[in-house]
């Protein structure tokens, strides 16, 4: 019998976490963290996300700023806002929501961001400081794949990870976090160009998914006793659902589920983590002051 991983109900002990320190900062007079954020357009799954970090920010005494723009935004204008935030004593961290419209070169924008402000921890100097060990702000989903891996006492060292995508987001990022010492995994990461992607995941102790299409990961892919991590999140139609659609993730949870040793929900698994990663990457800024 598998165990479902509940990324919700870990974040909210994050949470509780993040609000005790809070807590002590206000009783003792210190800054209180400020945590922003650039809504351009109006993307559906973005709205849901940016909407939830700010509920997230008010339960654990946050302040939040949310700057909406339109989607016609010129690139320079949204430097500017960028460049408005990062030079703000009192905003300790923000992100810039992606995906941005196709008019906007989104690595410029993440350039743009002042690394030790960058909250999604997507900046070159970020990703760099990662890379060779040293601490700083992670990218918001390995880091929150990461964390339930820990949480869960998951063992990691010596077992075979394998990463399906190399996103900058996540794929690659993450696949450095496992590799490295404290996490110990032997670690493949497949794509769309790799030959045979089934014959890598059955011998896979971990499986993380992180590709974008619904149900790519089947049973017959699974060794038994396997760890899966969905990552996946995607819209499809579905008249019998209040909202008329509902979230899928990259795994076929219904068939795959019964096979796993652990396996993550979707919604309701690495979603809530990251989210969690933003806060504790702001509080992380605002201790760095």
């Amino acid at each position: 019998m598998y165990t479902l991983i509940n990324g919700k109900s870990t974040a909210a002990l994050i949470r509780q976490e993040i609000a005790g320190d809070v807590a002590k900062r206000r009783e003792s007079g210190r800054k209180i963290p400020h945590l922003a954020a650039i809504l351009v357009g109006t993307n559906g799954s973005s709205e849901t996300y940016v909407s939830n970090k700010v509920k997230d920010c008010a339960e654990v005494g946050f302040k939040s700023t949310l700057i909406r723009l339109k989607d016609d935004v010129t690139e320079a204008e949204l430097i500017g806002r960028i460049n408005e935030l990062n030079e703000d004593p009192d905003v300790d961290g923000f992100i810039v929501q992606l995906p941005l419209p196709d008019h906007i070169v989104e690595n410029r924008i993440i350039e743009a961001i002042y690394p030790e402000k960058d909250a999604d921890g997507f900046h070159p100097v970020n990703i760099g400081r990662m890379v060779i060990g040293l601490p700083g702000y992670l990218p918001a989903t390995p880091f929150g794949i990461v964390e339930l891996l820990r949480r869960y006492d998951i063992p990691t060292s010596g077992r075979e990870c394998v990463i399906i995508g190399r996103s900058s987001i996540v794929g690659r990022p993450l696949s450095i976090l496992m590799s490295q010492k404290g996490m110990d995994a032997t670690v493949t990461v497949v794509h769309s160009r790799t030959k045979d992607i089934g014959t890598h995941l059955k011998r896979a102790d971990i499986i993380v998914a992180a590709l974008g299409s619904p149900g790519f990961v089947k049973a017959e892919m699974i060794k038994p006793g396997a760890v899966v991590i969905d990552v996946g999140t995607t819209r499809i139609s579905d008249p019998g659902c209040k909202a008329g659609w509902r979230l899928v993730g990259d795994v076929d949870f219904e068939n795959v589920a019964p096979l796993c040793s652990y396996i993550t929900p979707v919604p309701g698994g690495v979603g809530p983590m990251t989210r969690v990663a933003l806060l504790r990457n702001t509080m992380m800024a605002v201790r760095n002051k």
